[in-house]
């Protein structure tokens, strides 16, 4: 907390309201010449861009009053009933019915204000939030304020979900469990179908709902994810999406799907934080959403970050090579199926945090990964995002970082 804030009395909870760590260490990453594998941003190749100036014109000519006028919290209608749709077919073609009732999405200011909206609505304070190991930071950031007791629940024994006997043991008492099945940041890992299955099933048994975040589960590569765990319990589930990596950041816009139970708090949460999310840039999402747009630009991007993922494990193998087979001793790293991030672990003894201006100076940049722990973080543990730089860029940088790791440990 400021210790000097003059005549203003600070809330207690604003004691919680810390910079990110992240924020702090990369500002060592904005050096001109950095190729950085440290962002979480898009690719701005994937901007629709004449899509969005036909759809500004359009918007502007057929309904200029409703776009730039108050709108309903709730989000504009057409998009709502868009939203329910799209989720009920991607679930149905997963093998998995959905019936999403329009009047239950929630179009939100980026799905990192459903994070927001979430906290200040189920979170009281020394609540039992449950994460993954490791988690979204940005989804600790939105919790911290509400004073919860956040606690890590392992991974299992695959690697692709949560330990169900840690879950149980934990799950008593908590407000709910907040995960991200496909393509996770930080680390691109993803639930298989068993996994979903039986962490639906349990969280069902032991009465703990699920928060769950997809803005990724767009950008597979060689299949689509398994069914989204809400549509197993949608009555247990509440699920968060973005239009962020799909079509422009800087729109802004998000949706939830809650249950009736909860929407309508949601609901007052979000009026009594905005009013609503733009009206004009929800018409403009619905506009360029039309006639299948998504179905035929989507594959570009999957396209793209394949082959920019492909170049990064290529340079990787390069330049660390039999580290798969000996974790300990090398560089190790894993080979995600979609989204933006791998997530790599330095030899035994080494700390990311420390290594990081090190490959600053040697002109590359990533992000530790102990930050993104709920607990004890670990020390070896990095993201590389590989979906800004050039595959040039990717080639050169993880040349840097190879040289990086070799001169600190020598």
């Amino acid at each position: 907390m400021n210790p000097n804030p003059g005549p203003w009395t600070l809330a207690a909870r604003t004691a919680k309201m810390n910079p990110s760590i992240l924020r702090e260490l990369l500002k060592l990453t904005e050096r001109p010449g950095i190729i950085s594998f440290a962002g979480g941003l898009p690719s701005a190749k994937t901007f629709p861009v004449a899509e969005f100036a036909a759809a500004c014109a359009k918007v502007l000519h057929d309904d200029p009053a409703g776009a730039l006028q108050y709108a309903a919290s709730e989000g504009y209608a057409p998009l709502r009933a868009l939203v329910a749709q799209q989720l009920q077919e991607q679930s149905r073609a997963a093998g998995q019915a959905w019936s999403v009732d329009p009047a239950q999405v929630l179009i939100t200011t980026g799905s990192q204000q459903g994070l927001d909206l979430v906290a200040k609505v189920l979170i009281d304070a020394g609540s039992r939030v449950l994460v993954e190991s490791p988690t979204y930071l940005g989804a600790v950031m939105a919790f911290t304020p509400m004073e919860p007791e956040v606690v890590s629940v392992a991974a299992n024994a695959a690697g692709d979900g949560l330990d169900l006997a840690d879950l149980q043991a934990k799950a008593p008492g908590a407000r709910f469990a907040y995960v991200l099945p496909n393509f996770q940041n930080p680390t691109g890992r993803s639930m298989g179908e068993a996994s979903r299955a039986a962490l639906s099933a349990t969280a069902a048994a032991c009465g703990l709902p699920l928060v769950e975040d997809n803005p990724y589960g767009d950008l597979w590569f060689d299949q689509p994810p398994p069914a989204p765990l809400t549509a197993r319990n949608p009555e247990g589930g509440i699920y968060l999406g973005s239009f962020s990596k799909v079509l422009a950041p800087g729109l802004r816009m998000g949706f939830m799907v809650a249950p009736k139970a909860v929407y309508p708090k949601l609901l007052q949460a979000k009026q009594a934080a905005d009013l609503h999310s733009p009206g004009f840039n929800q018409r403009l999402i619905f506009e360029v959403m039309q006639n299948g747009f998504l179905d035929r630009h989507v594959p570009t991007i999957r396209s793209l970050y394949h082959a920019q993922r492909d170049a990064m494990l290529q340079a990787l193998a390069q330049h660390f090579p039999q580290a798969q087979t000996h974790p300990d001793d090398k560089l190790s790293w894993n080979t995600p199926a979609g989204g933006m991030f791998l997530w790599a672990r330095l030899p035994a003894g080494m700390s990311a945090v420390d290594l990081l201006p090190h490959a600053v100076a040697n002109g590359v940049a990533f992000v530790p990964g102990a930050p993104f722990f709920a607990g004890a973080g670990d020390p070896r543990s990095m993201r590389l995002c590989f979906v800004t730089p050039s595959v040039d860029e990717i080639q050169r940088g993880v040349a840097a970082l190879a040289a990086t790791i070799q001169a600190h440990r020598s």
